[in-house]
């Protein structure tokens, strides 16, 4: 029982950690750890790995940047692109994963200004000049033309710092999506931004819309979130994956999602933002899993210089959600992901789009908080109860069993539900309360049973040991008096068998006696004391307590008698002499415990009720049977009668009625089976076989 306590203790009190830690009350960092890794995986092992059809991304890469030049390219070549997009190849939406952020100055225009104001400033005609050429050389207004009343999205970046001199803003912002308040009551822990690096005014003007493509950076720097919505300066600016959603599906209004139960006009949790028909569910931070598809590449991709060269194929950009981004060496965007380190940055906003439109986003709402506890401790109590009570196969069974009911419900609730349930918190809690249970099995219990084992283990037979490891503080080898019963067992006529015998036979023949007359004692729980010669002495009811000692042995010389009718057979076969028992058993209060000198101590028997039992064993010789039991023995063995009945049992012609602790026959009795029927024969103080 003490142990149980502690291996149970020891198991709650981890599962009062894993609570706290689910709770959010104390944060372990590697569960965290864990927890990514787990995500990952189940990512990994669940992606469609397909294209996705309604999403191309037009590419400026190696090819684009051989044939154009080197990035950053003219706005005039930015705006033909947009030009041939719509145009030519009639896409839907057009979104750029790319920054505007400063002029473009490559046509010249700040160099002939500088010439008006300095070298030609007196040349009149060259100064008329300037202003009918200038639509040519603004490049940045050739390009916002381009965009000038078409679905284009451009894209812009947030910046955290918390340091006030480097909150930096460059470009315009676009409008926001909710102004300021519009969630004065929501308890969520939005993004806020710091500073932004946006695109010129003139082409932020011009465009129909623009996202932010700032990601959500975990802990390891795995890029896993986008932030739906980002908080700046008390407005809230929507992401670039959102924009281009609204725009291909042409919805203006996006719809905050709360809880039923906290009504309309006050809630305190957003669960997801309704956009049309679809719902993009959002976490604490208003941010949304990114449901990759598969590694790079799960996009079609058209290189840039091939639109604005009419080399893609027909149809290939028609009606599609067109993504503006680089993967040059030196311009590559790129970002680690869940499906790979190395990963194209335009690939994870369009992973976002894809998950949109499909319905295809893994959620993790408020309520899987509850989830968790609840599961964690239920789990919990499980095992710490019930592992301690069990041997290591059956632990080893049910920990195994739990594992695979709380990874497929996991599995089942990802791939059918949408839901990412936690999973390293409880895994780490199973695999904790199974490490702890068998540790400490192995090196306190184990331990014990070895002192055991140590202490009793040339007495006592295995399985007496292994119960007495159970409960080890219970057992010493310290001197005690108890009701016990002992047997004592001889060979007639040893003396004469073993002058017959040479030493290495009778060596043998010994084995082969003793052997299996002390497996059948250690068959009826019976403890070895002793081997005197040929003879045995054992007892029952100690170390450990046995209420049924007398019947034990009673039914152990039984069995003896019979195994010796079939040791005969061998014996026979061997050449050997036949061998004759008696044995004597006696119920009575005895001390027990660790006796003998300084120099050498055994664990045994001793009194009168000892001294008795070894005179029956004695008087078996002189009056013709095998077995005699004791008075006290007889009625400490109710049943027995049957019990010998079922052995074969057969009764002897000859009583000898006993009733002082000498032993010395009262009255001797002539019977035979006409009038004793066999199995036996009771009379008032002793009983014979």
């Amino acid at each position: 029982m003490k142990h149980y306590v502690i291996r149970a203790g020891l198991g709650l009190a981890i599962l009062a950690v894993l609570l706290l830690h689910a709770a959010k009350i104390l944060e372990l960092s590697f569960l965290h750890r864990l927890e990514a890794i787990s995500y990952d995986i189940r990512l990994r092992l669940t992606m469609p790995v397909t294209v996705f059809p309604d999403i191309v991304i037009v590419d400026i890469d190696e090819k684009s940047l051989a044939e154009e030049g080197r990035w950053p390219w003219g706005r005039d070549r930015l705006a033909l692109l947009v030009d041939k997009l719509f145009n030519r190849y009639r896409a839907a939406v057009v979104g750029f994963d790319v920054v505007f952020a400063e002029k473009d100055e490559s046509a010249g225009w700040e160099v002939l200004q500088a010439l008006k104001r300095n070298q030609l400033r007196d040349v009149p005609q060259y100064a008329a000049l300037l202003p009918k050429i200038r639509p040519q050389l603004d490049r940045d207004r050739r390009f916002a033309n381009s965009l000038q009343g078409r679905p284009v999205v451009l894209g812009y970046y947030f910046t955290h710092f918390e340091n006030p001199s480097a909150r930096r803003t460059s470009g315009a912002l676009p409008s926001p999506l909710f102004p300021a308040g519009a969630f004065r009551n929501l308890d969520t822990a939005f993004v806020v931004a710091s500073g932004y690096g946006a695109n010129l005014a003139v082409l932020q003007g011009a465009a129909a819309s623009a996202g932010h493509f700032t990601p959500l950076i975990d802990f390891d720097g795995v890029t896993r979130r986008i932030p739906m919505l980002v908080e700046y300066q008390g407005d809230y600016y929507e992401s670039l994956a959102l924009a281009v959603c609204r725009k291909f599906l042409g919805v203006e209004e996006v719809v905050p999602v709360v809880p039923a139960s906290s009504g309309d006009s006050a809630y305190t949790s957003m669960e997801s933002l309704r956009l049309g028909d679809l719902e993009i569910p959002v976490d604490e931070n208003v941010g949304t899993l990114v449901p990759y598809r598969g590694r790079a590449g799960s996009f079609k991709y058209v290189s840039a210089v091939d639109v604005i060269e009419e080399r893609a194929d027909d149809g290939v950009l028609a009606g599609k959600i067109v993504l503006v981004g680089a993967t040059a060496p030196g311009l590559f965007d790129q970002r680690s992901t869940p499906v790979g380190s190395v990963y194209p940055g335009v690939e994870v906003h369009a992973n976002m789009i894809a998950g949109i439109l499909e319905q295809r986003i893994n959620q993790k709402p408020a309520y899987v908080l509850g989830m968790e506890v609840v599961t964690i401790l239920l789990a919990g109590i499980l095992l710490a109860l019930v592992l301690p009570r069990v041997d290591p196969l059956r632990a080893s069974l049910i920990t195994l069993a739990v594992l695979l009911l709380v990874l497929g419900a996991n599995l089942a609730a990802w791939r059918y539900g949408n839901l990412v349930l936690p999973l390293a918190p409880i895994l780490g809690l199973v695999v904790a309360l199974f490490v702890i249970d068998m540790s400490y099995g192995f090196f306190v219990e184990s331990r014990a049973k070895r002192r055991i084992s140590n202490l009793f283990g040339q007495y006592v037979p295995p399985a007496l040991v292994d119960e007495m490891s159970k409960n080890p503080e219970a057992f010493d080898m310290k001197g005690e008096s108890r009701e016990m019963t002992v047997l004592f067992s001889d060979i007639r006529g040893f003396t004469t068998i073993s002058e017959n015998l040479d030493p290495r036979q009778l060596t043998l023949l010994m084995d082969a006696y003793l052997t299996p007359m002390t497996q059948v004692i250690h068959k009826h729980r019976g403890t070895i004391d002793k081997y005197i010669g040929d003879a045995i002495m054992a007892f029952w009811g100690a170390p450990l307590p046995d209420p049924q000692h007398a019947r034990h042995a009673v039914l152990a010389a039984l069995e003896m008698r019979q195994a010796l009718e079939r040791l005969m057979q061998e014996f026979r076969a061997r050449g050997w002499p036949e061998l004759k028992i008696g044995i004597g058993i006696n119920t009575g209060v005895m001390s027990v415990g660790n006796m003998g000198s300084q120099f050498r101590k055994a664990y045994t028997v001793i009194g009168d009720a000892v001294n008795l039992a070894s005179r029956l064993e004695g008087a078996t010789k002189e009056y013709g049977v095998t077995v005699i039991v004791g008075e006290k023995a007889r009625k400490a063995a109710p049943g027995i009668v049957a019990a010998a009945t079922q052995i074969g049992v057969v009764a002897y012609p000859r009583v000898v009625v006993f009733e002082t602790a000498e032993a010395v026959p009262v009255f001797t009795m002539q019977v035979s089976p006409a009038t004793c029927p066999p199995p036996l024969l009771f009379v008032r103080s002793a009983m014979f076989w």
